[in-house]
């Protein structure tokens, strides 16, 4: 279930904030500049489904974020328990790091946390199914997929450059609970 726990930047044990209601959860991320919306996904598609036909049942939905926010460029990630790079994908953005280009993501089926460091404070956002959002370029973030990561995500940005991650090398995501944590 969709989950927000807001923790201090300094003390991954101090929950300040947790809670699953919709709206609470927009307004409390709006507060840094992050969109949160819940969508429904409401079309089955097969687990091999291709990336045209992700896009295509989602085309309405899509089409309205990229001509409100100005971007470009779209595709679909899809990342499976049985996915032979699993490990090396989930260490590779389970470090904190900017981008250059809004990340903008709808979960189409699964589910993955992203962990927002803005103000002081660490935003941990449990996505599932239905879920969309959008961080603003710069912001300070990390993601991470669990050990069994099962998720697929419509990528939305302005340039496919614009995703590659910049480091900030900063360990702070060793100290935070990770995916598999959550409640």
């Amino acid at each position: 279930m969709t989950q927000l726990t807001v923790y201090a930047d300094t003390d991954p044990s101090k929950v300040l904030i947790e809670t699953r209601a919709a709206a609470e959860i927009a307004d409390l991320l709006s507060d840094i500049g992050v969109v949160f919306e819940r969508w429904n996904a409401s079309v089955l598609l097969p687990d091999a489904a291709a990336q045209e036909d992700v896009l295509k049942a989602y085309e309405a939905d899509v089409k309205r974020i990229m001509e409100k926010g100005g971007y470009k460029s779209v595709d679909v990630a899809r990342v499976t328990p049985d996915h032979p790079d699993r490990a090396a994908l989930r260490q590779k953005f389970l470090a904190e790091h900017t981008h250059d280009d809004d990340e903008v993501r709808f979960f189409v089926e699964g589910a993955g946390a992203f962990y927002l460091h803005v103000q002081g404070k660490v935003y941990r956002l449990v996505c599932e199914r239905n879920d969309l959002i959008s961080v603003p370029a710069g912001t300070t973030h990390w993601f991470d997929t669990g050990e069994r990561p099962h998720f697929c995500a419509i990528r939305i940005f302005t340039s496919p450059d614009g995703w590659v991650g910049h480091f900030t090398g900063d360990d702070i995501a060793t100290r935070f609970p990770l995916f598999e944590s959550a409640a």
